[in-house]
């Protein structure tokens, strides 16, 4: 069971059919994925939280998509994170 200390919500903007996988922060702290995946049948959306799972250096289980399942303003739930972003 997870305590609400030990995870957060993190806004990101993905970016489908991108050039390379990356994730970046902007001036104003907005979080971006870019992946090379299609947005099609949730193969983006897994990349995704593959990526962000590196990116944060947790298992991808403990990363859950709240909002956003067909937009490129997603919503997602860290969970057991030791340190957010």
């Amino acid at each position: 069971m997870t305590s609400p200390e030990d995870s957060y919500r993190i806004c990101v903007r993905v970016h489908p059919r991108a050039k390379q996988n990356n994730v970046s922060r902007d001036e104003s702290g907005q979080v971006h994925v870019r992946t090379t995946a299609a947005p099609a049948d949730g193969k983006a959306n897994k990349a995704v939280v593959k990526l962000l799972a590196a990116y944060l250096g947790v298992a991808p289980s403990r990363i859950t998509l709240l909002r956003g399942q067909k937009h490129r303003n997603k919503q997602f739930l860290v969970k057991d994170a030791v340190n957010g972003l």
